[in-house]
């Protein structure tokens, strides 16, 4: 749950605002981001605080929803699921605004789905999946999306390579 700050002004009513972070806090989560695993002594040690400062900071960026959790990254291809696709998904106009939440629950609920997106846009959905071949692609489309009567079309693209992390990486 990420808690926001609203503020209302005469030209913008109910605008939404992220919590302001100092340096420290921009750092630290900048350190997280790249290694989760940072201890809370080495990430004192990096920032130049007390540790109790550093553990402080930190429950006080994971209580205002900045931090959201730790996750582990892994390698879809070491769990045998090697091919990976964004899917485009368009939902039937008369069925989108009953549907939206059913649809997303159920696809996030898959285990071929790493990522659910929800877009304005031509598209209403991106999926972001692995799966072992080309053949479990084509079933996971098939059984997954195009079967079910909220679906009004998808748009599928194979991943070549991808970088899960805060600064764009070369693909060379």
């Amino acid at each position: 749950m990420i808690h926001m700050e609203t503020s209302t002004t005469p030209d913008r009513p109910n605008t939404l605002r992220a919590p302001a972070l100092d340096p420290v806090d921009q750092r630290i989560v900048a350190l997280l981001a790249e290694d989760g695993r940072m201890t809370n002594a080495e990430l004192a040690g990096t920032l130049g605080v007390a540790p109790s400062t550093a553990h402080a900071r930190l429950r006080s960026l994971i209580e205002r929803g900045v931090i959201t959790g730790f996750h582990a990254s892994v390698d879809e291809r070491m769990l045998g699921a090697g091919l990976q696709a964004i899917i485009g998904v368009s939902l039937r106009p008369s069925a989108r605004r009953e549907s939206i939440v059913e649809f997303a629950d159920r696809v996030r609920a898959l285990p071929q789905v790493i990522q659910v997106f929800f877009l304005g846009g031509d598209d209403d959905f991106l999926l972001h999946i692995a799966v072992a071949d080309s053949s479990e692609m084509r079933e996971f489309v098939l059984e997954h999306l195009s079967a079910q009567s909220s679906v009004a079309s998808t748009r599928t693209s194979i991943v070549f390579d991808y970088h899960r992390n805060s600064v764009a990486a070369s693909f060379s």
